[in-house]
């Protein structure tokens, strides 16, 4: 028996905001949260500004009990933790009694790279022939499941726990595979959505690849610029953002707060071929991945109200607006609105689809399509396909029915899933 699908609780630990209140405020007013950092110029980095949550130890201490806190030095466990717990809470949902799990909730919470800063805490200590201080949880912070785990036990999961990795699709890939198991009866409800952490060693190799931009470390605000002619690399970000997942039948029955509804989606990938690469998207499928995702939700192109694509701030961004256009087959005023928050918060690599997915569906509950930040010398490719009324430089009031999210990942992979705005 297939079960419907709806959203209901968010949570979100980013750069331009923690809590639903100052993220929402933040997206709806277009103020950013990337900063310069010190550190990063003291490390000769081309790139010395990036998106990072703002968090005092006090904040972090209403997550944590003090043995979790002991020696805890990774970041995206930090920002899962207080995402996801955020998103349980928002959720009106308990956490399991201490005698026996709860079967019917799950964690799918993905991550691509964890506890770096551990890692390298942790390589110091063993080379100096000192693995007596590497500490008891050395390793739970930098297995890549780390974070699933951390958030299974704290709500008493008994469900399927899991960390899915595939790259900047991950957070969007997350709410397909927990939409799946839902929607199969698999489980009641699940709480999705992936995380990254922040700091030079996550972001150096991509600063050593030249494709942040290096022209903005004294103006910060104006350096991510999606859709945007003057674009000249993305810049990098951290945090999370999470999702509860739940059938309609036991969000009825709690007679919980429903913010959306998922109709389906679709995962593919290029497979490095057809101009696909370990950094380059195939085109070809991620066309087919629009349209399959389209297809799984039962709606036609005409149906999509508004699309909040991938947009990095790269010279790819012309390509991703073509492939939209190509596998809806619309141009012009007829193509949906279209939105880029990687200008606010940066790209949040891991957690990028899921930050994302927050903020697209929080356009249902406010009414509004938040606006493109840094796009307003709009590239002259992009403006040969789309109309300029479509890509909206302030946010505009205006209640989408349906939004599509997509996310494409290093690796050429793809994902793309479709929200709607809930009716009974």
């Amino acid at each position: 028996m297939a079960h419907r699908v709806v959203i209901t609780g968010l949570g979100i630990c980013a750069p331009n905001g923690v809590g639903l209140t100052n993220f929402t405020n933040s997206l709806r007013e277009g103020k950013g949260g990337i900063r310069f950092y010190p550190e990063l110029k003291e490390l000769n980095f081309g790139c010395q500004v990036a998106g990072k949550p703002i968090l005092t130890t006090e904040y972090i201490n209403n997550y944590f009990t003090k043995l979790q806190l002991r020696d805890l030095n990774a970041s995206g466990v930090v920002y899962g933790v207080i995402a996801g717990t955020d998103a349980w809470n928002d959720a009106g949902l308990s956490k399991a009694a201490k005698e026996e799990p709860d079967w019917d909730s799950g964690v799918i919470f993905g991550t691509g790279i964890l506890g770096v800063d551990k890692f390298r805490e942790s390589i110091h200590h063993v080379d100096a022939g000192n693995t007596r201080r590497l500490g008891s949880t050395s390793v739970i912070q930098t297995m890549a499941s780390g974070i699933s785990a951390y958030l299974g036990g704290i709500l008493g999961s008994g469900n399927q726990v899991t960390t899915n990795s595939s790259a900047c699709t991950t957070g969007t890939e997350g709410v397909i595979m927990a939409y799946d198991r839902i929607y199969n009866g698999k489980a009641k409800r699940i709480l999705t959505g992936s995380c990254s952490d922040s700091g030079p060693y996550v972001w150096g190799g991509f600063d050593a690849m030249r494709i942040l931009p290096r022209s903005f470390n004294d103006n910060p605000d104006k350096a991510s610029r999606p859709l945007s002619a003057s674009a000249s690399g993305f810049v990098p970000g951290s945090g999370a953002g999470a999702l509860v997942l739940e059938s309609l039948e036991s969000a009825r029955e709690r007679g919980a707060n429903i913010y959306a509804e998922v109709l389906g989606g679709a995962i593919n990938s290029g497979g490095h071929r057809g101009g696909g690469s370990m950094t380059a998207p195939n085109s070809m499928s991620v066309q087919r991945c629009i349209r399959e995702a389209l297809a799984n939700a039962g709606l036609s192109s005409r149906e999509i109200d508004a699309i909040n694509g991938h947009l990095t701030a790269t010279a790819k961004d012309p390509v991703e607006i073509h492939n939209w256009q190509k596998a809806l087959e619309l141009t012009g005023t007829d193509f949906p609105y279209i939105n880029s928050f990687k200008g606010i918060m940066g790209h949040g690599l891991a957690a990028a689809g899921s930050l994302e997915c927050v903020a697209a569906i929080l356009q249902f509950k406010e009414g509004q399509i938040f606006g493109n930040v840094n796009s307003e010398d709009l590239h002259p490719e992009i403006e040969k396909l789309v109309d300029r009324s479509r890509i909206p430089e302030k946010t505009i009031n205006y209640k989408p029915k349906t939004i599509a999210k997509a996310s494409f990942g290093f690796g050429d992979v793809n994902a793309c899933v479709i929200f709607k705005n809930f009716e009974e």
